[in-house]
């Protein structure tokens, strides 16, 4: 099993933005790890992220697979605008973070 490596002090890249909720303890975690190695927390969730996408050998034979076949786009898991209903017309739904947070 490889070991994670975090580089002091070199949280400098090109970022995009990703949305999303996690656990209280693991944001404490990940903060206590941006002051200890230096770097902005940002930079720890994508070395935290890359070095788990790389220790799961079923994606990267799936990854290797879809490089080495024909080209096909990436399934758009984004909806439609203009398909189906109106946004207006679509009930609103809770948060589901919130929700499962009030079953642990």
């Amino acid at each position: 099993m490889s070991k994670l490596k975090i580089e002091h002090g070199a949280s400098k890249i090109n970022l995009v933005l990703l949305k999303t909720n996690i656990e209280d303890g693991i944001s404490s975690d990940i903060d206590l790890m941006a002051a200890w190695s230096d770097n902005e927390r940002k930079y720890i969730v994508n070395e935290l992220l890359r070095f788990a996408l790389a220790q799961d050998e079923d994606f990267l034979k799936y990854k290797a697979g879809l490089a080495a076949g024909p080209a096909r786009s990436p399934v758009n898991t984004k909806p439609v605008q203009g398909a189906g209903k109106a946004m207006s017309d679509v009930p609103a739904k809770s948060d589901p973070a919130s929700a499962s947070a009030n079953h642990l």
